[in-house]
């Protein structure tokens, strides 16, 4: 298991996609879910799949992530977001090595990498009770720290650079260059929204250029 940690925008999941794409299971799926994004009463059946009737809108039975990732990776963003509950079944499943979809008693096999990723502290979490500090310590086996765009100012130019020749092929427009003036107010700028900011503000760049720079 991997956790990656950094700010927002940073680029989180691309390392994910990478560890990914350079294991032994790239030929599978490599399945991605946001676990801030989904209301704590349906994450886990959406993790762990459910039956058919196990709960009122569950007309059929389905496979929950942790299935569909069987052999691959499996991609929890947002990590620090989840419930302590939740947190509870992810370490049995960790432990185990197998799933029960909600409204079954039945163990089904499961062997998908985990790797997460957050921009919060877990340390602060473990010690304020919001996060299980066994699961913390399943989740960190290896820990990637991925460094604002403010600490690595020499990729600001080559991203920029990057998301000019994106978008400019995307709208079907020549490239526009990027002037000194430009680049020097780049490099100042602390990127408070990191690479997602930078690509943003390219992609406005491109759209609105009326000249070749």
């Amino acid at each position: 298991t991997v956790l990656v940690l950094g700010e927002s925008g940073t680029g989180k999941e691309l390392v994910a996609r990478e560890i990914h794409r350079l294991s032994p299971r790239n030929t599978k799926p490599f399945i991605s879910i946001d676990c801030g994004a989904i209301p704590e009463n349906l994450l886990e059946s959406e993790l762990f799949g459910h039956e058919k009737g196990a709960f009122t809108g569950a007309t059929a039975s389905r496979k929950g992530l942790f299935e569909e990732a069987h052999r691959g990776t499996l991609f929890m963003d947002e990590i620090g977001d989840m419930t302590v509950a939740t947190q509870v079944k992810l370490l049995r499943a960790l432990d185990l090595g197998e799933v029960r979809r909600v409204g079954s008693s039945t163990p089904v096999y499961v062997d998908a990498r985990l790797v997460t990723a957050t921009n919060k502290n877990l340390e602060t979490l473990v010690r304020n009770g919001a996060f299980r500090e066994e699961l913390y310590y399943r989740l960190n086996v290896i820990c990637i720290a991925v460094p604002a765009l403010r600490e690595r100012r020499a990729d600001i130019i080559p991203l920029a650079e990057y998301f000019l020749k994106l978008y400019s092929s995307r709208m079907n427009k020549k490239a526009p260059k990027l002037s000194s003036e430009a680049r020097q107010f780049m490099l100042r700028y602390d990127w408070p929204g990191n690479v997602r900011e930078l690509e943003n503000a390219l992609e406005r760049a491109v759209v609105l250029a009326r000249s070749d720079t």
